[in-house]
C-alpha cells in the first residue's frame, strides 16, 4: 500500500461550513492523499479562501447546466493519474483518521476487487427511524460481492455508493468508468457493469463517514422516481434483478424493530413512506409512458431532462 497514489474527487454545489471541516479531516488521514479535485458547480458560490487555505485542493469550475452526476465524476476521473480514485459527497463527513487507509486496504486485498464503499453512519439529527435504515443499508460488517452472491443478494450485489467509494483507476479505465448521462445512480451502474464483468465490489465497514439525510414522503418519491428512470435506462445492468425484494425486506424488519423498542406510533409514518417510495420507483421504471409535465413533477433533477 506504500506506493498507491489516492485522489479524493468531490462535487460541490454551493458548499458551506461543513465542507471546511471534510477537507480538513481528509487533510488528517493516516493514508496521505496526494489531490483533492473538486468538481464546483457555479464559481458564484465558491469559497476562495478555501484554496489559500488548503494547498491541496485542485478547483474546476462548471455551469448548473453542464453538471450531470456521470459525466462530471468521468470529468474528474479524467484529470486524475492516481492508482485509487476516492468520489466522495460534499456533505459526507470522515468519522476518523482511518477512512482512506481503509478503503485503500479493502480495495487492494484482491486484485479482482474494482470498487470499494464506505460505512454511512446516521447525523446527530438523523430520525430514529432513518437511523435504522442505515444499520440495515450499512451494517457493521465488511463483505466482498462478486457474480455469484446475485442469487443471495440480488439487486444489493450492484450496491456501491458514491457518497464515500473507491475505485482502481486502471479498471475503471477498461471498463469505461462513468456513463456519461445519468440521472443518478452511476455508481451502481458502474459497479454492476464490475459484477457482470467478473470482478469484485467490496464493502469496508471499518471504512466510516457520518452522513444521512431526515427526507419528507414527497423527497423520498422524487428520489425514487430517479432510481427507476436510471433502471429503465440500464436494462444491461438491471434487467431480471428485481430490487423490490429487498425494499420489502427493509419495511418488514423496520416494523418489527419498531414493535420491539416500543415505538408502534412510528409504523404508520414507515408505511406511509415505503408508498411514496415504491410509487416514486415504479413511476420512474415506467417514465416513458409519463407526459413530460408529469416527469418534471417527479423528478428531483430538471436540469437532466433540458434536452
Amino acid at each position: 500500500m506504500e506506493n498507491i497514489k489516492v485522489d479524493v474527487i468531490i462535487p460541490a454545489y454551493h458548499p458551506g461550513k461543513e465542507f471546511s471541516t471534510l477537507i480538513e479531516r481528509l487533510t488528517k488521514q493516516t493514508f496521505p492523499i496526494h489531490r483533492i479535485i473538486v468538481m464546483n458547480t457555479e464559481e458564484t458560490y465558491w469559497n476562495k479562501e478555501l484554496e489559500e487555505k488548503f494547498s491541496i485542493l485542485e478547483v474546476h469550475h462548471l455551469k448548473k447546466q453542464e453538471f450531470d452526476h456521470g459525466a462530471t465524476r468521468a470529468w474528474a476521473a479524467e484529470l486524475s493519474d492516481a492508482d485509487v480514485m476516492v468520489f466522495m459527497t460534499q456533505d459526507a463527513l470522515p468519522a476518523d483518521k482511518s477512512l482512506i487507509e481503509n478503503l485503500v486496504k479493502a480495495l487492494t486485498e484482491d486484485e479482482k476487487t474494482g470498487a470499494a464503499y464506505a460505512r454511512q453512519l446516521p447525523n446527530e439529527n438523523c430520525s430514529f427511524v432513518e437511523k435504522y435504515t442505515r444499520s440495515f443499508n450499512y451494517p457493521d460488517r465488511s463483505a466482498v460481492k462478486t457474480k455469484d452472491d446475485l442469487p443471495v443478494y440480488g439487486i444489493k450485489t450492484f450496491f456501491c455508493s458514491n457518497v464515500c467509494a473507491a475505485y482502481k483507476r486502471d479498471i475503471y479505465q477498461k471498463l469505461g468508468g462513468f456513463v456519461r448521462k445519468a440521472i443518478f445512480n452511476e455508481d451502481m451502474i458502474y459497479a454492476g457493469r464490475l459484477i457482470q464483468e467478473g470482478y469484485a465490489v467490496a464493502y469496508a465497514a471499518d471504512a466510516k463517514v457520518i452522513h444521512s439525510h431526515n427526507y419528507s414522503y414527497m423527497q423520498q418519491f422524487h428520489r425514487n422516481f430517479d432510481l427507476g428512470v436510471s433502471q429503465a435506462e440500464h436494462p444491461e445492468i438491471f434487467a431480471g434483478v428485481p430490487s423490490e425484494g429487498e425494499g420489502i425486506k427493509l419495511v418488514k424488519k423496520t416494523i418489527n424493530y419498531l414493535i420491539q423498542k416500543r415505538k408502534i406510533w412510528l409504523i404508520p409514518g414507515v408505511i406511509l413512506q415505503s408508498g411514496c417510495k415504491y410509487a416514486g420507483y415504479l413511476s420512474g421504471k415506467n417514465y416513458r409512458k409519463l407526459p413530460r409535465k408529469m416527469i418534471l413533477w417527479c423528478t428531483m433533477n430538471r436540469e437532466y431532462w433540458n434536452v
